[in-house]
C-alpha cells in the first residue's frame, strides 16, 4: 500500500502535472512536496546568495515561496493537505536523499527550458535510476 508520497516541485508545468497526478492517484496517502534550492544554475547565481547569506533558511525559503504556494494551491483545489518541505543543495541527490522515507515519488519529467536542462541535466531520470522506492515521471 502506498501511503507516503514524496513529489518534488519546481514552479514548472510539469511539476504542477506531478502534484495532480499524485493527488488524484493516490487520494489517502500523505503527500509531502519538496521544493529544492540552491541547486546548479547558470552563473550559480541561487547557490551563491544562500550561501553567502547571514540567513541562509530565510533565503531558500524565499526561493521556494512561489513554487510551493502553487503546489498548495493545487492542494486546495483537490481539498487536500500537503506537508511542503524546503531543501538546500543539489536537485537529484537531495531528493534520493529523502525518497527512502517514502513508499514513491512522483516527478515531472522535466522542467524549465533547454537552458536548464544544459546545466542541471536530467533530474528525472537520475531519480528514475537511483531511487530506492518507486518513481512514477510524469
Amino acid at each position: 500500500m502506498v501511503s507516503r508520497i514524496l513529489v518534488p516541485v519546481d514552479d514548472s508545468d510539469m511539476a504542477a502535472g506531478a502534484l495532480r497526478y499524485a493527488l488524484e492517484t493516490f487520494p489517502d496517502a500523505t503527500i509531502t512536496v519538496l521544493h529544492v534550492s540552491g541547486g546548479p544554475s547558470p552563473m550559480m547565481g541561487e547557490a551563491t546568495e544562500i550561501a553567502l547569506s547571514d540567513d541562509p533558511d530565510s533565503v531558500a525559503d524565499a526561493y521556494a515561496e512561489e513554487a510551493l504556494d502553487r503546489a498548495r494551491d493545487i492542494a486546495a483545489e483537490y481539498g487536500a493537505d500537503i506537508q511542503t518541505e524546503v531543501q538546500v543543495g543539489h536537485p537529484a541527490r537531495t531528493i534520493l536523499d529523502r525518497a527512502g522515507d517514502f513508499d514513491a515519488v512522483v516527478i515531472g519529467s522535466h522542467s524549465g527550458g533547454l537552458m536548464d536542462r544544459l546545466f542541471v541535466g536530467n533530474v528525472a531520470e537520475k531519480v528514475v535510476r537511483e531511487s530506492p522506492v518507486p518513481v512514477t515521471v510524469v
